[in-house]
């Protein structure tokens, strides 16, 4: 059995904090896949993104292509391949929005001391994934598994901050008509333009009285948002002073976990 000392790469490679020879390709290659991000590249300007020679370029990208991660498209260059395509879509799959936002929601929840709840959009309704309880004698009566008005309830919010005005006036109407605490679609509007702006939204009491929160949305790896967090308590605890301090924090915590599911941190045109 070797040790650390009969390896050739051993302890001077991973003091210095050097890749190991053997990984050289290997991450050659990569740099090759990641230098196509924004579309064919050909073969000369390729190698002097990678600052090395026209044959080792040539030599990795073949290989690439032999494995079906670069496509070659004559006096366009080389791009991503079918490879990428399928990985993306495994990886996309294999991906669980509540297992990546767990432990960022526990984080969330023992820093305020408040209740944390994690949900997605479900047709016309906000639908509650997670649920993170606060150490406050709070009774927030949200479960995991129910379904609220997207326009009366700040996760609700932060699922619609990409949308347009229309698609909320109709969300708006139906909620009202459903039964939503009665509320002025102008203001509601004018608040809406507010949290799109900073990327937030508050619940200001509208779905249930005397509970306020804070939420923000998360997207994916297309920067389109596909889930919101938000910090809820009850308005004692949370006063408009309050409410403004928590936002960076739910905030970056939402961004955190959209990285977490492949998000680049841009945002969809």
């Amino acid at each position: 059995m070797r040790n650390a000392s009969s390896n050739p790469e051993s302890a001077e490679t991973v003091e210095s904090g050097k890749a190991p020879p053997g990984s050289q390709t290997l991450l050659r290659g990569l740099d090759v896949i990641e230098a196509m991000v924004d579309g064919p590249v050909p073969l000369a300007e390729l190698a002097v993104r990678l600052g090395l020679t026209r044959s080792t370029t040539h030599r990795l990208a073949t290989a690439l292509i032999e494995r079906r991660y670069l496509t070659f498209t004559p006096r366009l260059g080389y791009s991503f391949g079918p490879k990428l395509l399928e990985l993306g879509f495994l990886a996309q799959q294999q991906t669980d929005i509540v297992q990546v936002a767990r432990p960022h929601l526990e984080a969330l929840a023992a820093a305020t001391e408040d209740t944390v709840h994690l949900g997605v959009m479900d047709h016309d309704r906000a639908l509650y994934l997670d649920k993170i309880p606060g150490r406050r004698r709070i009774d927030i009566k949200s479960r995991v598994g129910d379904r609220h008005p997207l326009t009366s309830t700040g996760l609700g919010k932060a699922l619609l901050l990409d949308q347009k005005s229309p698609r909320w006036h109709e969300l708006f109407t139906v909620d009202q008509a459903a039964g939503a605490p009665r509320a002025e679609y102008p203001v509601w509007e004018e608040r809406m333009n507010g949290y799109v702006t900073g990327g937030y939204s508050f619940d200001l009491e509208e779905n249930e009285d005397l509970i306020r929160c804070v939420a923000a949305p998360i997207r994916d790896p297309g920067g389109t948002i596909v889930g919101a967090i938000s910090v809820s308590s009850a308005a004692q605890y949370m006063d408009d002073d309050r409410m403004t301090e928590l936002v960076d924090e739910v905030r970056a915590t939402a961004d955190s976990i959209s990285r977490d599911m492949g998000w680049s941190g841009q945002k969809p045109r």
